[in-house]
């Protein structure tokens, strides 16, 4: 049975996260298939809003004020009866959602990330699974926002964050809110290489006001 999240009304930051994350190489991967650009555009949007319907059940979901503007999802640790039901609704939603290739090439993605975060990353980490600000107002520290609420939540509970990126650019912002490199890895069905980071909790925080160099 397909999870009845799929049922429930598109998320408002689902259209923010699709510009934001559409060109990146694990969204490209499991959108092949769909040759016109709408076309593939709604079913990253589908992903998108199962993705933060099921950080709502089994971790923490994040908006902006405005909630159209973007989202965090992350997963937490979870009992393995959780797992398997979470795995079992994900697997119907996905093979109705993407094409045959698309699915597999989820799988063969996700699968080869597993097996290298599970030799550097300990089994109870929060998971920062979806982060995306709309393109339009990027740089304006909303990513920070998104984040800062539940990394604090995690600190209190003494657990550690990671998360995997594609995008290089990116590893400069997530440093400063603590975040340290453990990894780098060439993934072979994207053939991109991609970033594993990790929070330790209560992780020195550093925040340098804009033009003065200075931490506070």
């Amino acid at each position: 049975m397909v999870d009845k999240t799929r049922q429930l009304a598109i998320d408002p930051a689902c259209e923010s996260a699709v510009a934001a994350l559409e060109d990146d190489p694990f969204c490209r991967s499991i959108c092949v298939g769909y040759r016109e650009t709408s076309r593939r555009r709604a079913a990253l949007a589908e992903y998108f809003n199962y993705s933060i319907q099921e950080g709502s059940t089994i971790g923490r979901c994040v908006h902006l004020a405005d909630p159209r503007l973007g989202v965090a999802v992350w997963l937490l640790p979870q009992s393995v009866e959780v797992k398997v039901r979470s795995r079992t609704n994900k697997r119907a939603f996905l093979e109705s959602a993407l094409t045959a290739e698309g699915c597999r090439n989820y799988y063969q993605v996700v699968e080869f990330m597993s097996a290298k975060s599970k030799s550097l990353v300990d089994h109870c980490s929060w998971y920062l699974s979806i982060i995306a600000v709309d393109p339009a107002v990027q740089g304006r520290g909303l990513g920070r926002k998104l984040l800062e609420s539940t990394i604090a939540e995690a600190d209190r509970c003494s657990a550690t964050c990671y998360l995997e990126t594609f995008t290089p650019r990116s590893i400069s912002f997530y440093n400063r809110l603590g975040f340290e490199i453990r990894g780098r890895f060439a993934e072979p069905t994207t053939s991109a290489e991609y970033v594993l980071t990790e929070r330790e909790p209560f992780a020195r925080v550093l925040v340098v006001a804009e033009g003065t160099g200075r931490e506070r």
